[in-house]
């Protein structure tokens, strides 16, 4: 009988203290050995030589929009391509129809899971005003990675916006809580100015500067207040990263693949409402300060905040245009070529992108190459020289704003806990994911 059952050799592998060269062992789901392994035995055999081995990257929001509507996206379609792009593990948000906000639909959501997903997926639970006696209890759940607050409207239902409710909700119990963070009584005073549309550029008028800082300065307040932990999520503004190097003891961070690639006005006036997302893409001084505080440490987790919606929707004017783009695919992609290009080292990718999440949601076995944790691992080709194309695209919605992007660095397999489910562009077998456990 072979000794194991997936064998990765003569790649370079990504540690928490380094790189080096070393052969990776997955054996019953979990990494067996790391090593010179050459003469062991596996019933698949990986030849990395030229490549680097990284833990299996995380993409810690999306939004698969299952329950839903199939023909936008699914926990099927979604997954897939997110293990065509490199991705072993998602957190699915909540904003579903109907929305993941009790025990019921939850545990709909744990069920449909297995069978259906490629990737390993943990679930949020979403915060109402309705719900907030059950939330101390929902949070127990142990593949729920976080509460999902919007204290700022955005696609769906969910919005918890008042200082009273928010508080009520950060006392519901005891984990980190994630959070929208976008100030809802400034989004309807200047909705009116707004009304006649125009530009897709006006979109991150309306939804300015001010209206993410000064949602981020009250939930730090609250946050001080009842001592509750706090995920900002999708930080878009220099201010609100240079305001949360003072709350570091509370807070943690997260910016998105697309506030780290595309900048206004450029981005409105080529894509359209293809560009259209919440909180919006902002002009080049923040994309700037997002890079800074990605290099000096600020940023805990990068994700896509994948939400896709139909193609002829967004392609309405604004601000009939909905927000949300597509993103799980493309994003190891994206960060690869970043990396190429000198903006952040592959070490600090895969911080940002394994041990990061999984630090801050407190996944179990996830995020490193360390013998006993999962069989998670994303092979890539620092040296592939790609153009994303709409062919390679698997959303259903049928459209991604980085189409005709060019990149250097590209996923060439996918190993979720020892199934290997990607190999050169191609998915392989069946649906193999399942619920992510937390702490």
């Amino acid at each position: 009988m072979p000794s194991h059952d997936v064998l990765i050799t003569g790649g370079t592998c990504v540690f928490p203290w380094g790189e080096a060269s070393a052969d990776v062992a997955i054996s019953s789901g979990r990494i067996a050995a790391i090593g010179d392994l050459t003469h062991a035995d596996a019933t698949t055999r990986i030849d990395a030589r030229g490549l680097h081995v990284l833990p299996g990257l995380i993409d810690p929001h999306v939004h698969f929009r299952d329950p839903g509507d199939p023909a936008i996206e699914s926990i099927p379609t979604g997954s897939r391509a997110a293990i065509l792009g490199g991705i072993t593990t998602v957190f699915d948000m909540p904003n579903t129809s109907p929305a993941i906000t009790d025990a019921a639909r939850l545990a709909w959501k744990r069920d449909y899971i297995g069978g259906n997903s490629w990737c390993d997926v943990g679930i949020y639970v979403g915060a109402t005003k309705s719900n907030i006696p059950d939330l101390a209890t929902l949070e127990l759940d142990p593949n729920v990675c976080a509460i999902k607050v919007f204290a700022g409207s955005s696609t769906g239902d969910l919005l918890v916006e008042d200082d009273a409710s928010l508080e009520a909700v950060m006392r519901s119990g005891r984990r980190r809580i994630a959070y929208h963070s976008e100030d809802e009584y400034r989004l309807q005073e200047r909705k009116p100015m707004f009304a006649a549309g125009g530009h897709y550029g006006l979109h991150a008028e309306w939804r300015d500067v001010e209206c993410a800082f000064l949602g981020t300065r009250r939930l730090m307040a609250l946050a001080r207040k009842t001592g509750r932990p706090a995920h900002i999520l999708h930080v878009s503004t220099e201010e609100e990263l240079d305001y949360l190097k003072d709350f570091r003891d509370i807070a943690t961070a997260e910016l998105l693949v697309n506030h780290l690639t595309q900048y206004a006005p450029d981005c409105y006036d080529t894509l359209g409402g293809l560009a259209v997302m919440n909180p919006p893409l902002r002009d080049k001084r923040h994309y700037e300060a997002a890079w800074r505080a990605v290099r000096d440490g600020r940023v805990d987790t990068i994700g896509s905040d994948h939400a896709p919606h139909p193609l002829a929707a967004k392609q309405k004017p604004w601000p009939d245009c909905p927000a949300g783009l597509t993103g799980v695919q493309t994003m190891v992609p994206l960060m690869l070529n970043h990396v190429n290009e000198g903006r952040l080292s592959l070490g600090r990718m895969v911080d940002l992108m394994c041990a990061g999440p999984a630090r801050v949601y407190g996944a179990i076995n996830k995020g490193r190459l360390n013998v006993g944790y999962d069989g998670d691992v994303t092979i890539v080709d620092m040296k592939a020289k790609r153009t994303i194309e709409q062919s390679w695209i698997a959303h259903p919605c049928g459209w991604s704003p980085f189409t005709g992007t060019k990149v250097q660095g590209w996923p060439i397999a996918t190993i979720v806990r020892g199934n290997v489910v990607m190999r050169e562009d191609e998915a392989l077998g069946t649906p193999v994911g399942q619920l992510v456990r937390f702490r």
